[in-house]
């Protein structure tokens, strides 16, 4: 069995090929330090079928400029959005888990822009799923990870005693994610609870007076 993570070389990419090889899978790591760019539309080109995929890379934002912005989006959304539709064309079958965050699933006023890339990659895994007949789609939304990422912050984090989540506890709600049968989900991971599939409020319908609304076009 074969299996790829992006941003595999950091502290969630590490802890998902430890568990995927634990699984029997050879994993394949693509990172931007080993020279694989995942916004970069042609490095997708190399990739060949896998029977699991970790879209993971991710970057925060930093300063709020246009550079940082951009930077975000490409590795965040762009990284995810080909992954996707690279796989798509020659996965035959298998799972395809993405990383977003809690970020994506509440408002993070810390970086909005990481906000607004997590949310991005929940829509997209959300309407993207059910398009995919023959590869499940699901996502992991965790909370703040004890990573490299948090590493300006750390003494803060500390101090205030905030739990930080594990790295083996997202890889594990990334493999059941990878593993439930299920699609179009998005894996909340907290520290000390269960994770699961998070349950998204309906959305108030239409009304029309006088007649039934049906579903609209797709």
């Amino acid at each position: 069995m074969k299996a790829i993570v992006t941003g595999g070389e950091g502290g969630l990419g590490r802890a998902f090929r430890a568990r995927l090889e634990r699984e029997g899978y050879q994993v394949e790591s693509l990172d931007i330090s080993t020279g694989f760019d995942v916004s970069e539309p042609a490095a997708w080109d190399s990739v060949g079928p896998v029977d699991l995929a970790c879209l993971n890379a991710g970057v925060l934002t930093g300063e709020l400029d246009v550079e940082n912005y951009r930077r975000a989006v490409s590795v965040n959304v762009d990284g995810v959005v080909l992954g996707v539709l690279r796989l798509a064309q020659v996965m035959e079958e298998g799972s395809i888990v993405a990383t977003a965050s809690l970020a994506g699933l509440t408002a993070m006023p810390s970086d909005p822009v990481y906000s607004l890339t997590k949310h991005a990659v929940v829509g997209f895994v959300r309407s993207m799923a059910p398009l995919l007949d023959h590869v499940r789609l699901n996502a992991v939304c965790p909370g703040i990870a004890d990573t490299g990422m948090i590493d300006h912050q750390r003494e803060a984090f500390a101090a205030s005693g905030f739990p930080l989540l594990a790295p083996d506890d997202v890889a594990e709600a990334m493999w059941r994610a990878a593993t439930s049968g299920a699609t179009g989900e998005c894996w909340f991971v907290q520290p000390g609870r269960e994770p699961g599939p998070f349950r998204f409020p309906n959305l108030p319908g239409p009304r029309a007076e006088g007649e039934r609304v049906g579903t609209p076009p797709l």
